[in-house]
C-alpha cells in the first residue's frame, strides 16, 4: 500500500503545537526545533497492538523528550473498562465500542456529553498458528478451521485436513486447540471470522469471550503463543506479528489458499464498510470476512479510542499529538517495520485526519 501522503501530511500542520516537526532539522541543518509538548499519557488495552505501541512510544518520546507515555497491554476488554472508568487517557481495542456501550456513556475522562473518537490505526492479520513437528504450513478452508476449534475435528490426520494437504505427512495425533482465557478483541475478531465464513459449523456468535469449555485457555497473546509453542499438536490464533517460527495456516478463498500478509489483510479492510449511524469521528468498520478475491479474512483492526472533548485540555493536546503521529506515514511505517502491521490506505488516512481534528 502507498504510504506517501504528501498532501495528507501537510494537513497535519493543524498540530503545529503538536510538533512532530520537532524531529526535523531547520533548513541549515544546524539545530532541531525543540518540542514544546510535556506531560504524561496513559493507555491500556489490546495485547495484539503491544509491539506497535512499543515502537510508537519510543519514536514519539524521542521526538518529544518531555512526554512520557505508558501502555498496559492487558487485553482489549480490560482496556475498554479502564478507559471507561477514567483510568487511562486512551484505549487500544481490537473491536470498537458498540452502539449500546456508547449510548450508555459514562466515559470518565471525557467531558459531559462528549462522544468518543475511534480510529482504526492498526491493521493486522490474525495468524492461525500450530505446532506440528516437520510441518511449516497447512492449507485449510473455513469449515475445517471452525471444526478444529469447535472440537468436532480432533486428530491431525483427519480426512478434512488430509484432503487439503496431500503432500503433507500428517500424524495420528490429537489436536489441542488453544484459546484466550481473557476477554479479547483478537478472540472476537477470530470468532467473527468463523461465524461469517463457516456458519454451519461454528454456530456461536462473535464474542470476545471464548464460548466453549473445551480446549486449553491461556492469558493474552503471549499466553496463547507460549501454549502453542510448548505443546505438541497444538493450534491457536494470535496477531501475526507473534507467529515466530510456528506453523501457520493458509486460508481458502475462492479456489486459492491465501497465506497471511499485511497487504492481504489491508485488502479486506478497504473493501469493508463503516458501521452505519456513527459520528464522522467514529470510524468503526464492519468487516466483511467472506471476500471474493485474494484477501486474508482473519484480520483484526485495533482502534485507538479517545474523547471528542477531554475534561483536561492539556491531556487533549497530548492525545491529539500522539494520535496524529500514529496515523502519519511515519508512524504507520514504524508499526509496519516493528510489528508487521499494514499501513492504512490514503483514503482511510484522510478520514482519520479529519476525525483527529475534533479532539479538544
Amino acid at each position: 500500500m502507498n504510504i506517501t501522503r504528501s498532501g495528507g501530511i501537510a494537513a497535519i500542520a493543524l498540530v503545529g503545537a503538536i510538533a512532530l516537526a520537532s524531529c526535523a532539522a531547520n533548513e541549515g541543518g544546524e539545530t532541531e526545533a525543540p518540542s514544546d509538548l510535556s506531560g504524561t499519557l496513559v493507555g491500556a488495552g489490546s495485547s495484539a497492538v503491544g509491539a506497535a505501541q512499543e515502537t510508537w512510544i519510543a519514536e514519539f518520546q524521542t521526538a518529544n523528550p518531555d512526554v512520557t507515555i505508558t501502555y498496559d497491554p492487558a487485553g482489549s476488554g480490560a482496556g475498554r473498562e479502564t478507559f471507561l472508568a477514567g483510568g487511562s487517557d486512551f484505549a487500544g481495542t481490537d473491536r470498537a465500542f458498540k452502539d449500546e456501550e456508547i449510548a450508555a456513556g459514562g466515559f470518565a475522562s471525557c467531558a459531559a456529553d462528549s462522544g468518543i473518537v475511534q480510529l482504526p490505526l492498526y491493521i493486522s492479520p490474525i495468524a492461525v498458528i500450530f505446532n506440528l513437528e516437520g510441518v511449516d504450513t497447512l492449507n485449510l478452508d473455513a469449515d475445517t478451521i471452525a471444526g478444529i476449534f469447535a472440537g468436532t475435528i480432533t486428530s491431525w490426520d483427519a480426512p478434512e485436513i488430509a484432503d487439503q494437504n496431500a503432500d503433507v505427512e500428517l500424524p495420528a495425533l490429537a489436536i489441542t486447540p488453544v484459546h484466550r482465557s481473557d476477554d479479547s478483541g483478537t478472540t472476537e475478531n477470530f470468532t467473527d471470522y468463523l461465524a461469517q465464513a463457516a456458519p454451519e459449523v461454528w454456530t456461536y456468535e462473535a464474542d470476545g469471550v471464548w464460548p466453549l469449555p473445551s480446549g486449553e485457555a491461556a492469558q493474552g497473546t503471549s499466553g496463547v503463543v507460549d501454549a502453542v509453542t510448548n505443546g505438541t499438536g497444538t493450534i491457536g490464533y494470535a496477531d501475526a506479528s507473534r507467529a515466530g517460527d510456528l506453523g501457520t495456516v493458509a486460508v481458502l478463498i475462492g479456489e486459492d489458499y491465501v497465506p497471511y500478509s499485511a497487504e492481504a489483510a489491508a485488502a479486506v479492510v478497504d473493501a469493508s464498510p463503516f458501521v452505519e449511524g456513527r459520528e464522522d469521528f467514529d470510524l468503526s468498520i464492519e468487516l466483511d470476512r467472506t471476500p471474493d478475491s485474494e484477501a486474508y479474512p482473519v484480520v483484526l483492526v485495533a482502534y485507538l479510542v479517545g474523547c471528542e472533548t477531554y475534561l483536561d485540555a492539556a491531556q487533549a493536546e497530548l492525545v491529539k499529538a500522539y494520535f496524529t503521529y500514529m496515523a502519519s506515514a511515519e508512524g504507520q511505517a514504524a508499526a509496519n517495520e516493528g510489528a508487521g502491521s499494514a499501513p492504512i490506505s490514503d483514503a482511510l488516512f484522510e478520514r482519520v485526519t479529519a476525525a483527529i481534528e475534533v479532539i479538544g
